[in-house]
């Protein structure tokens, strides 16, 4: 669908790249970049499903993220923040992992305790450079990744979005349809990403970490279509989220309010985006679970001491009681958007849990 738009010299001004993380929304979005300014369109280069040839100058600069033509607007950190000052960074964390979420480019810039935002700076740095005349491609194109983050500023480029100069392109890479401001959605064309089949993301272990074809095909089992967490069990086996949520589920079990406080003191300095990341991966292990309790498979997309501790879970707890433990966390997650203390916030839900495993409330 992209080549048949590129080949017809009628590219829609907006496109809404969407798609489950992981399931390469910027990557392709930066492709669909490079593809419409690549000089030599049709001379293709075999590694190019769009049609770039990757040889002229323009492919090479779209390639290293450095076109003078293609800009790129992101999640920071800070009030005033503007992406301009990240650029450096940027452009590292993409040629190293186009498939990245969130937490880890936040975590990359040391967020730490501070949550991601677009900023209402950064949608006037984007209005005024796009009121540019293009340096040396036919587009001038913003990329934006999450553009979820921006919130009621994204109002700011509603009349850009609608009215944008000649030869002007805004490509959106985006995760969840939810959190964009309607009136933005309405702007765009939608491009869907659906989650990388297993056989892609084995693949894609093998040419990128060349990773053996057993172990790729094994991490791609236990990704559930998500890139960039393949990527991540292919650096690092051990998933520290995995070990945590195990921690705490057998501590809240046992309900030693002792540990409960200690464990809730250390959780509470890890900072609120690595805890929503752990509270996204605590979904994806009930959900798990969920599928065990109502089908009986044992095939789960958990790795063995995830699974034998799901299964065991799945003995004692009934699935009203696992939608009870997935509420919870879902709304974990909206307290901490909205900046809840997370002392308090997590010790009254290892007590809350605890009654939930017990069945006492």
């Amino acid at each position: 669908m992209l080549q048949r738009i590129a080949q017809s010299e009628r590219v829609p001004h907006a496109l809404l790249f969407l798609g489950p993380s992981g399931s390469g929304a910027l990557a392709l979005a930066t492709a669909f970049a490079q593809r419409v300014q690549c000089e030599n369109p049709g001379t293709e280069d075999p590694d190019s499903e769009l049609g770039a040839c990757g040889a002229c100058t323009a492919c090479r600069k779209a390639a290293r993220f450095e076109h003078p033509d293609i800009h790129f607007s992101f999640p920071t950190i800070g009030a005033n923040a503007v992406s301009t000052n990240y650029i450096k960074e940027w452009r590292a964390a993409l040629a190293d992992n186009p498939y990245m979420d969130a937490n880890t480019w936040l975590q990359r810039l040391g967020a730490e305790n501070k949550q991601g935002n677009i900023t209402k700076d950064e949608c006037n740095a984007i209005i005024k450079k796009l009121s540019l005349k293009a340096f040396e491609g036919r587009y001038k194109i913003l990329v934006m990744w999450l553009p979820e983050y921006l919130g009621k500023e994204g109002n700011r480029l509603l009349k850009l979005i609608e009215e944008p100069p000649e030869q002007t392109l805004f490509l959106l890479a985006a995760e969840n349809q939810d959190l964009i401001l309607n009136t933005i959605l309405s702007r765009c064309q939608l491009v869907h990403t659906e989650p990388l089949s297993d056989e892609e993301i084995s693949a894609g272990l093998q040419e990128w970490r060349s990773v053996d074809p057993a172990r790729a095909q094994q991490i791609a089992f236990l990704s559930d279509g998500d890139f960039n967490d393949a990527l991540q069990l292919a650096d690092n086996p051990e998933n520290d989220d995995a070990r945590l949520l195990l921690d705490w589920l057998r501590r809240c079990w046992r309900g030693n309010s002792v540990e409960l406080v200690q464990w809730t003191e250390t959780f509470a300095r890890l900072g609120r985006e690595n805890q929503k990341q752990f509270l996204h991966y605590g979904l994806h292990f009930l959900r798990e679970m969920m599928a065990h309790i109502t089908t009986g498979s044992e095939t789960l997309r958990l790795r063995p001491e995830e699974l034998a501790t799901a299964k065991n879970m799945a003995k004692v707890l009934d699935f009203d009681r696992v939608v009870r433990l997935a509420s919870l966390f879902n709304d974990n997650i909206y307290y901490i958007e909205r900046n809840a203390n997370p002392r308090i916030l997590f010790l009254d839900t290892s007590l809350k849990l605890n009654a939930i495993l017990k069945n006492t409330a």
